[in-house]
C-alpha cells in the first residue's frame, strides 16, 4: 500500500488516511471481504492513531469497512446481490438524469471525459482500470451534474464508486481492460440534436452493455476463484 505522501499535504491527517484507503478499497487494492486491524493500518500507511481512527469513522459511515469486535475490521464483501442492485439502480437512475440534462450539459467538456476514457497507457493493468473508471465516473457525472438534481448526483456518485470495486476485482482477475465502443460518442451527438429520448435509450443500452460485460467477469471469477473470493450471497453474519 502507498504511503501518504501525495494527497493534499494541506488536509488533516485523517482526511488524507481516509482518502487513501477508500481509494484502495475502491481499486481493491485491499480486497473485499479481508480482514484488517488498526495496527496493520498504521504501518502502512504511516498514521497515528488518532488519524486512523477518523479514517475507519468515515469508512464504516461509508459502508466500506465493517467493525469485528476484537478482530479488527472487515473490508465490506461484493455480493452477487450487490451487483444486481447496482446496475437496476444504474440503469433507472441514469437514462433520467441523461434526459434532465439535455440543452445543459457542456459538450465539449464531454468530449474531453469521452477522450480521456481511450486514453492508452504503458503502466500494469490495475492502473490502466483505475485511469478508465476514473475518467467513466467523470463522463457520467458531467451528465448527472448538468441535470441539476443534487440527491441524483450523490446516489449516482456513490453508485459509481461501488462500480469501481465490481470492475476493478472482476477485470483485474481476468486480466482484461473494459471498453466501451461507441455508446459514449452516440450520446454526445444526441446531446447536440437535443435528442431527449435518443440519449435516454443510448444511457439505458449503454449500462445494460457494460452491465452484461461486468456480470461476465465478476462471475468468472467466482467460477474460477470458488470461495477463495469474497464474492458471496450477502452475509447474515453479524
Amino acid at each position: 500500500m502507498a504511503l501518504l505522501n501525495d494527497v493534499g499535504a494541506d488536509l488533516p491527517l485523517g482526511d488524507i488516511a481516509y482518502l487513501r484507503i477508500r481509494h484502495d478499497i475502491l481499486c481493491c487494492r485491499i480486497l473485499p471481504g479481508a480482514m484488517i486491524t488498526e495496527s496493520e493500518l498504521m504501518e502502512n500507511y504511516g498514521l497515528g492513531k488518532s488519524s486512523c481512527r477518523v479514517a475507519l469513522a468515515r469508512l464504516s459511515q461509508d459502508h466500506l469497512v465493517e467493525s469485528r469486535p476484537r478482530k479488527g475490521y472487515r473490508i465490506a464483501p461484493i455480493t452477487v446481490r450487490d451487483v444486481e442492485e447496482i446496475f437496476s439502480l444504474r440503469i433507472q437512475l441514469e437514462p433520467f438524469a441523461a434526459r434532465l440534462a439535455v440543452g445543459k450539459v457542456n459538450i465539449a467538456q464531454l468530449r474531453e471525459l469521452e477522450a480521456a476514457c481511450r486514453v492508452e497507457l504503458r503502466a500494469p493493468l490495475p492502473e490502466q482500470i483505475d485511469v478508465f473508471m476514473n475518467a467513466n465516473k467523470r463522463f457520467h457525472l458531467a451528465i448527472a451534474r448538468a441535470s441539476g438534481n443534487n440527491h441524483l448526483i450523490r446516489t449516482l456518485s456513490s453508485l459509481m464508486d461501488e462500480m469501481s470495486r465490481l470492475v476493478a476485482l472482476g477485470f483485474n482477475v481476468q486480466k482484461t481492460k473494459p471498453e466501451i465502443k461507441h455508446d459514449h460518442n452516440a450520446m454526445i451527438q444526441a446531446f447536440i440534436d437535443g435528442d431527449a429520448k435518443r440519449v435516454e435509450l443510448i444511457a439505458r443500452r449503454h449500462i445494460e452493455t457494460f452491465q452484461a460485460m461486468t456480470l461476465e467477469k465478476v462471475y468468472a471469477t467466482l467460477s474460477r476463484g470458488g470461495a477463495v473470493l469474497p464474492i458471496l450471497e450477502r452475509s447474515t453474519y453479524q
